[in-house]
C-alpha cells in the first residue's frame, strides 16, 4: 500500500500517455535476457539475473551500449522479438500509455545472421496485439546505428524497402561523440525521397552543433534528447519557435551521467523557455523505469506543478505521428481529468 502519497503522483497515473523515445532492445529485462539465453543456447557473460543487474552502473554511453549489444544476442527468433514487445506493451498499458512510436535497431540483428524480416516481424505483430486488446496505437521507427558507417546504413535501407509499408520513419542511435548527423546526411536525404520522416539523436553527450545538423541536414522533425541545446541561446530560440519536440529521457540522462542528480536535470528550464519537452523512458530496463517512473521521479527532484505536468503530457501527443484529430481527442482528454484532480 502507498503510503501518502502526493496528489500529483496520483494525476501522473491517472493520465493517458504517448511515449515517443523507446528503444524496444533496451526493454529487454535481465530475466528474459536469461530465459532467451538458456531456450536460444547463447552464452552470457553474466552469472545470474543479479550479476546482470550488478553491470547497470554505467559512466557513459559507451559502457551503457556494450551490455545493451551483448544482451540483444539473446534475440533470434521471431517469437523472442514478440515477447520482448509484449513485454514492453504490458507495461506500457499499466502505465496508461495510449500511444508509443518504438525504435529498433535491425543492423544490431542483422550483424549476427538475423533476417531482416524478422525482428520486423515479431515486432509488428505484437504491436497488433496492443491495438487490438488494448486499444494502444503505435509507430515503428528503423534506427540506424551512428558508430557504423553510412554505407552500412544505405545497405540496411536496401533491405528494408520490401517493407516500407510496415515502418513509419528512421531515426539515429547509438554512440553519438565522434559520429555527427552529417555523417549521414546523404541516407537521410534518400530516406525523405522515399517518404520517410526522420528523427535522430542530438545533443545528449554530443554537443548543441549536433542539433542543429540533426535539423538543418537531416530534416529530423524530432530530436531525441536534445537536452544540451541550452548551451546554445539561438538554439532555443530556433526549437521554441519552430516547436520542435525534445524527446527528453531523464533517467536515462541520470544513469548515463548526463546529469549528476535529477535535482539538477533542466527539465524545467526546456519548459521555461517554450520548449515542446516531453518525458520518456529510453532504455528503461537498464536505466531503473519505465514512463511512469520517470514522470513521478521527476514530479519529486524538480518538484514539478500540475500545470508543467499537464504540459509534458499535452507536448507528447503534440509531437507524436497522431492524426491532427487524434492529438486534439486525446489532448482534449488529458486536460478533463486534470480539471477535475485535485492538486
Amino acid at each position: 500500500m502507498i503510503v501518502n502519497q502526493h496528489p500529483l503522483d496520483q494525476l501522473i497515473m491517472a493520465l493517458p500517455k504517448t511515449e515517443l523515445h523507446l528503444h524496444i532492445e533496451g526493454s529487454l529485462e535481465p530475466e528474459m535476457m536469461f530465459a532467451l539465453a538458456q531456450k536460444n543456447g547463447v552464452a552470457l557473460p553474466y552469472a545470474d539475473v543479479d550479476a546482470v543487474r550488478a553491470a547497470y552502473q554505467f559512466d557513459s554511453l559507451q559502457s551503457f551500449l556494450d551490455l545493451y549489444y551483448a544482451g540483444a544476442s539473446v534475440l533470434i527468433t521471431e517469437q523472442d522479438f514478440y515477447d520482448l514487445t509484449w513485454a514492453y506493451v504490458l507495461r506500457a498499458h499499466a502505465d496508461n500509455i495510449v500511444h508509443t512510436e518504438i525504435f529498433y535497431d535491425p543492423q544490431t540483428h542483422t550483424a549476427r545472421g538475423i533476417a531482416f524480416a524478422v525482428p520486423l516481424a515479431g515486432i509488428r505483430r505484437a504491436l497488433a496485439d496492443a491495438l487490438t486488446q488494448f486499444g494502444m496505437t503505435s509507430k515503428l521507427i528503423l534506427c540506424f546505428l551512428r558508430h557504423l558507417s553510412e554505407a552500412d546504413g544505405f545497405a540496411t535501407l536496401e533491405q528494408a524497402l520490401p517493407y516500407l509499408s510496415q515502418i513509419d520513419g528512421v531515426g539515429l542511435d547509438s554512440s553519438e561523440l565522434g559520429h555527427p548527423p552529417s555523417k549521414f546526411a546523404a541516407l537521410f536525404a534518400r530516406c525523405a525521397e522515399l517518404g520517410l520522416p526522420a528523427v535522430a539523436h542530438a545533443g545528449e553527450e554530443g554537443p548543441a552543433a549536433y542539433i542543429w545538423e540533426a535539423l538543418d541536414l537531416l530534416k529530423s522533425t524530432r530530436i531525441d534528447h536534445g537536452v544540451r541545446c541550452t548551451e546554445d541561446a539561438a538554439l532555443v530560440a530556433r526549437l521554441a519557435a519552430d516547436r520542435v519536440p525534445l524527446t527528453v529521457c531523464p533517467l536515462s540522462n541520470l544513469k548515463l551521467c548526463v546529469v549528476d542528480d535529477l535535482a539538477a536535470h533542466n527539465l524545467r528550464t526546456l519548459l521555461n523557455a517554450g520548449l515542446c519537452a516531453m518525458v520518456n523512458s529510453d532504455d528503461p530496463a537498464y536505466f531503473g523505469g519505465y514512463l511512469n517512473t520517470n514522470l513521478l521521479a521527476c514530479r519529486a527532484a524538480l518538484d514539478l506543478n500540475k500545470a508543467e505536468i499537464v504540459q509534458l503530457i499535452l507536448n507528447s501527443f503534440e509531437a507524436s505521428w497522431l492524426s491532427a484529430e487524434q492529438k486534439a481527442a486525446w489532448q482534449q482528454k488529458v486536460l478533463a481529468i486534470a480539471d477535475a484532480a485535485v492538486g
